[in-house]
């Protein structure tokens, strides 16, 4: 299975090496604020305004929009991946690769979140990139089918084991995205995603989980778990955010009417122009 490794060659991200605009850097800056300071004052400010649901709070937005907004999941889980997909272009774009092919790994758990990465895949697929895909529990349900079929059609590779060692997934890929678990995860992580993620803690690629890094806490996060490089959080951000140390935070999904924004006090940031994502971080 390993073959791919030949296939798509042993190029890394530029992107890993380029260091986001942080507050440290603003501090020292001479002669005047540059944009980019001044965008990542304005993120920081709006995401101090926004508030972080709860996992509960997640879940009843989820319920309004379905039950009283009449958004069906594929809907829904169709702007969150095209959201995921935008954002990531925008943090890692294709020129930032070395690598003549600009290998993408996508690890889809099996819920709601792995179908967001797999209609993310898709999109990734049409802007330039060459997702592989992880799928190893694939739900029964016709909805996830046809997002597989979707990905196949489009001629996105699925491994059939996950790679064993992280200096594998180095040497294959050029960006992670951890699309495992969602605002419904709770309790301990079970195989074989708990092997997954030890090994995912010991790559040097970046890593771009969708609205909550897998095995953290949905409000309280977790220190000793995965610490992506960039989050996309979808809605809202959710409390874990909090404790997001990477260097990409965006907010994705331009859908929320504002009546239920209102009725939970998200104050939700503007989005800029015609952008289905605004940065955060």
């Amino acid at each position: 299975m390993y073959g791919l490794r030949a296939v798509f060659g042993l190029g890394l991200l530029v992107g890993g090496a380029r260091l986001g605009v942080r507050a440290d850097s603003c501090l020292r800056t001479v002669g005047g604020e540059s944009a980019q300071c001044r965008q990542y004052r304005t993120g920081t400010a709006m995401a101090g305004r926004m508030k972080y649901l709860s996992q509960e709070e997640a879940q009843a937005v989820d319920e309004e929009l379905f039950n009283d907004y009449k958004f069906s999941v594929d809907q829904l889980m169709e702007l969150a991946g095209l959201s995921c997909a935008i954002a990531i272009a925008k943090a890692y774009p294709v020129s930032s690769f070395t690598s003549s092919l600009p290998t993408v790994l996508v690890i889809c758990g099996p819920g709601n979140n792995g179908g967001d990465g797999l209609v993310c895949a898709r999109h990734l697929k049409l802007f330039g990139y060459e997702p592989v895909i992880f799928y190893p529990k694939r739900p029964n349900k016709t909805l996830f089918e046809n997002l597989t079929t979707q990905c196949q059609k489009m001629d996105i590779p699925f491994l059939s084991e996950f790679p064993r060692e992280a200096e594998i997934i180095d040497g294959t890929y050029n960006l992670v995205i951890d699309a495992i678990f969602g605002f419904s995860f709770k309790g301990a992580v079970r195989e074989p995603f708990a092997n997954i993620l030890n090994i995912l803690k010991r790559i040097s690629l970046p890593i771009a989980s969708v609205d909550i890094p897998s095995g953290w806490d949905v409000e309280k996060g977790n220190p000793d778990g995965l610490q992506p490089d960039m989050l996309i959080s979808l809605t809202a951000p959710k409390l874990s955010a909090v404790h997001f140390s990477g260097r990409y935070h965006y907010l994705g999904g331009r859908f929320v009417p504002v009546a239920l924004q209102k009725k939970y006090n998200l104050s939700l940031p503007d989005y800029p122009d015609t952008d289905c994502v605004r940065r955060l971080l």
